[in-house]
Parts: C-alpha cells; sequence; structure tokens
C-alpha cells in the first residue's frame, strides 16, 4: 500500500486527520521555538491558547490573534494580555497528512504573529 492510500479510505475520499491535543500541542510549541530569536524576545504577555473550533461566526478561522498590536502602543498604556488562539479542527480539515498539519500551524503561528507586530493582512500575504 503506498503512502498516497493511507490518506484515503477505501471508497477514495481523504481522510481528515485528528492528531490527538498532546501532538497538536507539540507542533504549536515547535512553531513558536522556530520564531527567530529576535522575535521570540519580543513576544511578551501573549497567550497562546488552543481550541477546537472557532466561534460560529468565524467558522473557517484557522487563527486568531486578540490584543493592540505593538506598534500601537505606547510606554503608558497598561495592558491586559494578548491572545493567540489556533482552532485545531479548521486546520485539521483542510489538510490530509500529519506534515501538512505542522506546516499549517507554522503558518497559522506566523500569521497571528505577525498581527502581535502590526501586520496587517496584505503585509502578511
Amino acid at each position: 500500500m503506498s503512502s498516497s492510500d493511507t490518506d484515503k479510505d477505501r471508497y477514495g475520499r481523504i481522510r481528515q486527520i485528528n492528531l490527538p491535543r498532546r501532538r497538536f500541542e507539540r507542533l504549536v510549541g515547535r512553531a513558536l521555538a522556530g520564531l527567530p530569536p529576535e522575535f521570540q524576545a519580543r513576544l511578551e504577555n501573549v497567550a497562546v491558547l488552543i481550541e477546537d473550533e472557532p466561534p460560529d461566526d468565524m467558522p473557517d478561522t484557522m487563527g486568531l490573534y486578540e490584543g493592540v498590536p505593538l506598534i500601537h502602543r505606547s510606554s503608558d498604556d497598561v495592558m491586559m494580555p494578548d491572545q493567540i488562539t489556533l482552532f485545531k479542527g479548521p486546520i485539521e480539515r483542510v489538510c490530509s497528512t500529519e506534515k501538512e498539519i505542522e506546516s499549517e500551524v507554522r503558518l497559522t503561528v506566523l500569521h497571528e504573529v505577525g498581527h502581535y507586530f502590526g501586520l496587517d493582512e496584505s503585509q502578511l500575504e
């Protein structure tokens, strides 16, 4: 059986990968650890969460940054922790292998960290 056969069910449909939560958490940790040191050093007061699904009004969202981007802060600001949330379900649904999930997690982490640093959607593309 080839590896492409293992990614499909007996009817030829692509299987959805459902990673155990701990494995998904490790992929997120690896993506964060893979950020360049100069970016890691500036990620302060940021909670990174994993949820199974996004809110109902955002069904296909893979990640969400909530907070005040770094470039919009002043030294006088008293800030609540920023939050980056990754949504496991949507990420798994667009992927057919664990390697694809790892890649999508990395891209989603980079995307949301980019928002933390003040990049908008067009800059992130």
